[in-house]
């Protein structure tokens, strides 16, 4: 929470129906300031009603009433000191309803059990993945029809081919019976929140990782990726190989594709469901980066339809 003194304002904002960035530009244009100074900690969907906390510089304090309207609500204000950042936030709620389904209750009592392979979300790689392409592309250096000068759509494409290829790395272990299993040399992360060490002792970490005290952490391609080995490095080796790519291709983009880890499963908090007169209303809480499309797609086991920033 704002610890309600310092430099920077903080508003809790209710936006309807509005993509991430155009919410961004529109906060500036109303406010007469340049979109960087506009701090966020993540990306909320567009097809929603969301609710996040925005970072502005004080000086702008006189102007707020300007923000209200046209999908945008100032819900609370306060004062904090530092700028909101990407990285700065925990995790989101979601309160879901799903029309003329009911999710069984063995499917939401395995998620809470086994945790929900963290796939990045069909969204993430644009309408009929055209983002995606963008990305690779972009990585392959290979000619794109028009130059992308745009900061925001380079980020968001490179992101894009990361994403699919952590994506292939989680769908080939699963497909290979090693979702819950800890090979030699995995990469392992601390939960919720931790240091990165290489599994050497499979059994001792095994124990572990079933205690819910660490999980596998899958691959985020980039330049500073941290390294798996034995087996486990020879596993995501196969994934650039499948998508053409040398090691080498993560190089000139600066900070954009450094490369991280990406916990392979994670559990949802406070799952439940009611019934309602129209349907189904879930909720649940995820981790930062995670994906209520996903959690939904395992509970009602068909595929959401994907729109570019839904």
């Amino acid at each position: 929470e704002p610890s309600g003194q310092g430099d920077f304002l903080y508003l809790w904002i209710e936006k309807r129906d509005m993509g991430a960035e155009y919410f961004e530009r529109q906060i500036a244009k109303r406010l007469g300031i340049p979109v960087n100074e506009v701090g966020t900690a993540g990306l909320k969907d567009r097809r929603a009603v969301t609710r996040q906390m925005v970072s502005l510089p004080a000086s702008v304090e006189p102007q707020l009433g300007q923000l209200d309207g046209d999908g945008i609500r100032v819900l609370r204000v306060s004062r904090h000191t530092n700028k909101l950042r990407a990285g700065h936030l925990h995790g989101n709620r979601f309160r879901i309803l799903i029309r003329d389904a009911t999710p069984q209750a063995a499917g939401m009592e395995r998620l809470r059990e086994l945790g929900l392979p963290n796939f990045y979300g069909a969204q993430r790689f644009g309408r009929d993945g055209e983002t995606l392409r963008l990305g690779l592309a972009l990585l392959r250096g290979e000619r794109t029809e028009k130059p992308v000068r745009n900061p925001f759509l380079k980020k968001l494409a490179l992101s894009a081919a990361q994403s699919a290829m952590f994506n292939h790395a989680l769908a080939q272990r699963m497909r290979d019976g090693l979702y819950r299993k800890v090979l030699a040399g995995d990469v392992m992360c601390k939960i919720p929140f931790g240091g990165m060490f290489v599994a050497e002792d499979v059994e001792a970490e095994q124990r572990r990782f079933d205690a819910r005290e660490i999980v596998t952490g899958g691959p985020i391609f980039g330049r500073k990726t941290f390294p798996a080995a034995g087996v486990a490095a020879e596993r995501e080796a196969a994934v650039l190989t499948a998508f053409e790519l040398p090691s080498r291709s993560f190089d000139g983009f600066g900070k954009l594709v450094l490369g991280t880890r990406r916990h392979n499963l994670v559990y949802p908090g406070d799952l439940a469901a009611a019934n309602e007169p129209e349907g189904v209303r879930l909720t649940f809480t995820l981790p930062a980066g995670c994906y209520a499309t996903v959690l939904l797609r395992e509970l009602m086991k068909t595929e959401l339809s994907s729109e570019e920033d839904s």
